[in-house]
């Protein structure tokens, strides 16, 4: 009767070692598939993906193309200093320092701008002091503001226009 009671068990084993077995070997396959299908992609990608002349022809033609559309010529750029003023509203408790500087189309409208300091002073205080913090606080703000100063900026010079204006300081407190 021992023998009977020992047959179960040794079958019960054999059945429960199967299954872990099994998954394991398909964990394994599963891995070595992995490794073997990136390290084709990665063979391909480095070694093979974009060879071929036609291929670095087009390329060094891009290049070349590229490097045709990019204008050389430095921009002129005509420096202001710093404009310190009281916002509207709040009672003067608030105030602007701001500095930028000007692009220009050529070297004649950057003479003009300096010939014309006092009367360009004056056009930006004047615009500047009637911005309140709401309206200069957000992105959207300065981006008026700076379109805004541009079209004013161009309605003092003749001859030319300011074509962009770069804000290098801009603080509100």
């Amino acid at each position: 009767m021992a023998e009977q009671d020992s047959k179960p068990e040794e079958a019960l084993e054999e059945t429960e070692a199967a299954p872990k077995s099994s998954s394991k070997k398909f964990i394994v396959i599963g891995l070595v598939l992995v490794l073997l299908g990136g390290g084709a992609f990665a063979g391909w990608k480095f070694l093979w993906a974009g060879k071929g002349p036609e291929k670095d022809g087009e390329a060094a033609l891009k290049t070349e193309e590229a490097v045709a559309d990019v204008d050389t010529s430095p921009e002129i750029i005509h420096e202001m200093e710093p404009f310190i003023v009281n916002l509207l509203g709040d009672r003067g408790k608030r105030y602007l320092k701001t500095r930028f500087d000007l692009a220009v189309e050529n070297e004649n409208v950057n003479s003009e701008l300096k010939k014309r300091t006092p009367q360009l002073r004056d056009a930006i205080l004047l615009l500047l002091t009637s911005k309140t913090f709401e309206e200069i606080s957000k992105p959207e703000g300065k981006i008026q503001l700076r379109n805004e100063l541009i079209a004013r900026i161009n309605q003092l010079v003749q001859g030319g226009a300011v074509q962009s204006l770069y804000f290098t300081e801009f603080v509100v407190q």
